[in-house]
């Protein structure tokens, strides 16, 4: 250390506490931190040049995939659902085609096609844009609708759906730009009431405008933690001119105003007949932007979300299919994790057939299969590690006595 009367050799102040170099160089505190955070910042720098550089060679329009490329890409992790892929892989091939155009002169302009999913829980709204951002290797980022609020009250500002892209991103806001946003549940965003009140619809309504620039595409400033935004606080400028949005909901109750559309102008014995042709059964296929008006979605949101499809509620081979037939299926999962320990492990096909019926009555999707395979290979899990056992099939009287056993039905 120097004394009292030795000098930073970097800024020229006297400072008791210093580090002394050769000769009579010396270099305080101050200058060491202020050397540290340069290096650092230039590192960073580096590093984002670096991979907006990969980033722009990763994908190109000759690389690109064709639309019946994306669905049977598709088909080998999603069940069924022909019609929403079919739309998906549309939307997402011409967005990127947007993007990865070539600079003309002809003054065509290509605008961005938002897409929004309609469809009850557990059918695969989240797992089809998670499977084609894993196709197309780009950034893709997950938010939940419900936790934003209007600016200035509790909760997250609508910015902070950008801050999960630019995570997956290592902040690299070029590679951001070119992502893919999946915005779960909004339908809870919709519009409480449409009679006036005196209190603000700040989660409801607020956020939906606030949505607005988002969608468009427009300059937003993100905070790179999330949160709140306040004005000391340093920004990241987003471009989200070229993020796809693809907004998924289950919007329960939506049947009921597509019924009422569809019998307005029911009139006279013939109409009355061509109202047969109705499937009431799945009346989520007539769907149409008017249905979501009436749900509570204002007009501006609904107009920057102009691709616009269903998904069919999960019948019971479906949902047979689903738990043996995908690359990621659940019960291939758990054949491979107990293949680890040296157990093979097989299904007789009534214990599966027992396991869909029970999902089926609760309503739950692809979500309640997994849940309800869970409860039934608990036990399982936990004893055979370590054993001798080397192979071990799970019957239909298995299945009931760990279901009842966790409580998950009163009878066989």
């Amino acid at each position: 250390m120097g004394k009292k009367t030795d000098t930073c050799s970097f800024c020229g102040r006297e400072i008791r506490g210093m580090f002394k170099g050769l000769g009579d160089a010396y270099i305080c505190y101050d200058c060491i931190e202020t050397g540290h955070q340069i290096v650092q910042e230039q590192i960073a720098e580096m590093t984002k040049a670096a991979g907006a550089a990969g980033n722009s060679a990763s994908l190109s329009l000759d690389q690109l995939p064709a639309p019946a490329q994306i669905k049977a890409f598709l088909d080998q992790y999603v069940i069924g659902q022909d019609e929403a892929k079919k739309y998906l892989s549309v939307a997402v091939y011409n967005h990127y085609k947007r993007i990865l155009q070539p600079a003309g002169q002809d003054g065509v302009e290509i605008e961005k096609s938002n897409i929004i999913l309609v469809g009850s829980t557990g059918t695969g709204k989240t797992l089809m844009a998670r499977t084609i951002a894993k196709m197309l290797q780009v950034p893709f980022a997950m938010v939940d609708a419900t936790v934003l609020t209007e600016a200035g009250y509790v909760g997250e500002d609508v910015e902070s759906t950008l801050v999960r892209l630019l995570q997956e991103s290592d902040y690299d806001v070029a590679k951001a730009e070119k992502g893919i946003v999946f915005i779960d549940e909004i339908d809870k965003i919709a519009r409480k009431t449409d009679n006036p009140s005196i209190t603000r619809d700040v989660s409801g309504e607020g956020v939906q405008q606030g949505l607005l620039k988002l969608l468009e595409g427009s300059v937003v400033n993100v905070p790179p933690k999330g949160g709140r935004k306040h004005p000391e606080q340093e920004f990241v400028k987003v471009n989200t001119q070229n993020i796809l949005f693809i907004c998924g909901g289950a919007f329960d109750g939506i049947e009921r105003k597509i019924a009422q559309r569809l019998n307005t102008q029911v009139v006279g014995f013939e109409a009355a007949q061509k109202t047969q042709d109705v499937d009431k059964n799945n009346l989520l296929q007539y769907i149409a932007p008017q249905d979501l008006k009436s749900f509570g979605l204002i007009p501006e949101i609904i107009g920057r979300l102009p691709v616009l499809t269903y998904l069919k509620p999960l019948d019971k081979t479906a949902l047979r299919s689903i738990l043996t037939e995908p690359k990621n299926a659940i019960i291939k999962q758990y054949k491979k994790l107990l293949a680890m320990d040296g157990v093979t492990l097989d299904f007789e096909p009534e214990a599966l057939d027992y396991i869909v019926d029970k999902a089926i009555e609760f309503k739950l999707g692809a979500r309640g299969l997994r849940g309800l395979t869970e409860t039934v290979m608990m036990d399982m899990m936990y004893e055979l590690p370590g054993t001798s056992t080397k192979q071990f099939t799970v019957t239909r009287a298995y299945v009931v006595e760990k279901l009842k056993k966790s409580g998950r039905l009163n009878a066989a």
